[in-house]
This record gives structure tokens, C-alpha cells and sequence, in this order.
């Protein structure tokens, strides 16, 4: 299998042969997260958009929107490369102070800016808070989890978001409903108190 080309492994893939996309994952890995830490210069969130390019091109693959062309790596690193764009335009637009240093190089939903400084003790509760929701998050149901990160982490709109996950726009509406209102519920369980 790892002879064949990348053409012949899509078409594997999207026949059903799973294993195809584990190979061409294997051959371009490097490649592709060399190239998104070029751009980003942050390990982590590197990996996190490594992570999101191979979830588009495994959904954009299994809806078969993927044009045959031969040019594999290249479509990859043009998926990279856009989201990469919508990560720093979403950033920039959200204006989140990042408390370690100061400068926007990552976003997150629950935090959020004091008029007065914070003490060292309050930013170590919120970074707690934060692991804690981010925890709390991956128990939702897949389908819930999936439509607060597409709106809160890519900023995606509702109308986005519907087609997206191929739902209506008010199924894509409920499910974030039910998705605040678990959180909700999770975080009185579990005591977690904002400061």
C-alpha cells in the first residue's frame, strides 16, 4: 500500500479502505505540520491546526468533495494555509489579551479581561477553570461539543455552522442550546465558580 500513489489512496480511501488515509497521513505529516509551524511558530496551536487541516480533508473527502487532480499535498497545504488565516482573523478580531504575555497567540472562549489587574492567584483560577471547562466540553455529546467549537473556536456562523455539519439551522441552534445548558448544569455539579 505505501507504493501506491496518492491519487490511487484517496480512491481507496473514499471506496472504504480505511488504512489508505493512515498512509497518506504517515507520508505527509512532517510536510504538513513543518509548514503550519512555519506560519505560527507555536507548537501547540501548530498541532491543534494540524489536527483541524486532516479533519477537513477527512470530512471533504467523505462527502466527496474532493477534486481529483492528482495534487494531493498541494490541496493539504492550501487547506492549512486557510485555516491558519481564519485563526489569526479570528484572533484578531476577538482582541483577547493572552495573560502569559500580553499579544493575541491563542484563543479561547472563557477567558476574559478584568478592568483591574488580576493577582497571580486569580490567573492561576482561571487557567484551572479553563482545563476544567475544557474537560467539561470534550463529555458533551459529540454532536453538541461539535457545534460549540465550530461557533466559539472558528467562529463559524449558525447558517456556517448548518451546513457544515449538513443540519438545519435550527438543529444547529438547539444543539448549542443543549450544549450551555449541560455545560451549566456540569459546572454547578462540579461547584466551578467564575472570579
Amino acid at each position: 500500500m505505501i507504493k501506491r500513489s496518492d491519487c490511487e489512496l484517496v480512491r481507496a480511501y473514499v471506496n472504504g479502505e480505511e488504512s489508505a488515509l493512515e498512509v497518506l497521513l504517515h507520508r505527509y505529516k512532517l510536510k504538513v505540520y513543518t509548514y503550519i509551524n512555519r506560519k505560527v511558530n507555536n507548537p501547540e496551536l501548530s498541532e491543534d491546526l494540524f489536527q483541524d487541516v486532516f479533519i477537513k480533508v477527512i470530512l471533504t473527502l467523505k462527502e466527496g468533495k474532493y477534486n481529483e487532480e492528482g495534487k494531493f499535498l498541494p490541496w493539504v497545504l492550501r487547506i492549512s494555509h486557510n485555516l491558519i488565516i481564519d485563526h489569526f482573523r479570528i484572533t484578531n478580531k476577538m482582541k483577547v489579551v493572552n495573560e502569559s504575555c500580553g499579544q493575541n497567540e491563542d484563543y479561547n472562549i472563557f477567558d476574559f479581561v478584568k478592568v483591574s489587574e488580576s493577582s497571580i492567584e486569580d490567573l492561576m483560577i482561571n487557567e484551572q477553570v479553563n482545563v476544567d471547562l475544557k474537560k467539561l466540553i470534550c463529555v458533551l455529546p459529540s454532536d453538541q461539543r461539535e457545534i460549540l467549537e465550530l461557533r466559539f473556536y472558528k467562529g463559524l456562523s449558525f447558517k456556517e455552522i448548518a451546513q457544515e455539519t449538513n443540519v438545519g439551522i435550527n438543529t444547529a441552534l438547539g444543539r448549542m442550546r443543549y450544549a450551555i445548558i449541560n455545560l451549566r448544569k456540569m459546572i454547578e455539579n462540579k461547584k466551578i465558580e467564575f472570579i
